[in-house]
């Protein structure tokens, strides 16, 4: 394997809607207080690597935490808008709270092999209600809707995602490989949900179950194996 070619990929901090519990999507809220102390956590565990190019989406909560990333890193040089790593679109659910969904679910109002898959993006604990609410059976629908899109313009399945992210990884890889450069990526929950799907190859349950923090930093080696 190649020395020398790293990516690091993490999340951007709390925003107000994840605070309030909702599903945020392609809407643009603002980090909170909070959130920037993740980023700050995010940047103090990046702050002994190295890094020359750095990307981000055109949400706000993308380019505030990479901000506080970049204050440790005059070595990066090039910053790169893509939008294919940006988060998930939740179709007619963005902006809607996670409480009005559980109690959908509670209510058998929801319609768990389209609408079942936004729950990946709820905090552990509303996660848990959720389940509470459901038998086996009816739990394991959620994973049907890979590739079913949430109603609403716009909306995206996971599977659209994936694609999306796989096209980015390739872009990523060849530019790395011909460069010579380490990356950081500033992204979101699902985006890094995919990307860790494909790079760990990984299964669509296993995918789908995995919560991703707002302070945590995934590291790869690109190398010969990619």
């Amino acid at each position: 394997m190649e020395r020398g070619l790293k990516v690091y990929l993490f999340r951007h901090g709390q925003t107000t809607y994840n605070r309030d519990g909702r599903f945020t999507g392609w809407q643009d809220p603002r980090l909170t207080e909070k959130g920037f102390r993740n980023a700050r956590k995010v940047a103090l565990e990046l702050k002994n690597k190295k890094f020359e190019v750095a990307f981000y989406t055109r949400l706000r909560r993308s380019q505030q935490t990479l901000k506080e990333v970049l204050k440790y890193h005059p070595e990066c040089k090039k910053l790169i808008k893509d939008d294919r790593m940006i988060e998930r679109n939740y179709g007619d659910l963005n902006g809607t709270s996670h409480e009005d969904f559980i109690n959908r679910v509670g209510k058998k109002l929801v319609k768990l092999e389209v609408e079942g898959d936004a729950y990946e993006n709820m905090s552990l604990t509303d996660r848990r209600r959720v389940e509470k609410f459901l038998g086996v059976e009816e739990f394991d629908l959620i994973h049907r809707g890979w590739n079913v899109p949430p109603p609403g313009p716009d909306g995206e399945s996971f599977e659209m995602v994936e694609k999306r992210v796989g096209s980015f990884i390739k872009d990523l890889i060849k530019m790395m490989k011909k460069k010579k450069v380490n990356v950081a990526i500033s992204a979101h929950g699902n985006s890094i949900r995919l990307f860790r799907k494909i790079m760990e190859k990984t299964s669509v349950a296993e995918t789908t179950r995995w919560f991703i923090p707002y302070d945590r930093v995934f590291e790869y080696n690109v190398g010969s194996g990619f």
